[in-house]
């Protein structure tokens, strides 16, 4: 990680981060941040999510590879995923996939 405070930035390449298992062949790769929580996640092929995951505020997923599966419709990489407070939802995969996920900290 680095941080350039005289331009107010921090960088991060997420190959360099270490990645927490969530559930078997799902991990997390916390990002840097304060007033917005960000993280990605890394799903294996022919993973899901090991429950339903209940939101109380917006939580925002952008696919950065691979396709999520979720709520029967198939989102490919590049799309862009505003679940609304109180969503509901069991992602996964068939593929393979790379999420990035921002939620208020």
């Amino acid at each position: 990680m680095t941080t350039a405070p005289e331009d107010f930035v921090t960088s991060v390449h997420l190959d360099d981060i270490t990645p927490t298992d969530i559930a078997p062949g799902i991990t997390r790769l916390a990002l840097p941040g304060n007033a917005v929580a960000a993280r990605a996640f890394d799903f294996a092929p022919g993973t899901r999510w090991p429950e339903v995951d209940q939101h109380p505020a917006d939580e925002l997923v952008y696919v950065a590879d691979g396709e999520l599966l979720d709520n029967g419709r198939r989102y490919p990489a590049g799309s862009f995923l505003h679940y609304w407070p109180g969503s509901r939802h069991q992602p996964g995969t068939e593929t393979g996939a790379r999420i990035m996920v921002f939620t208020a900290a």
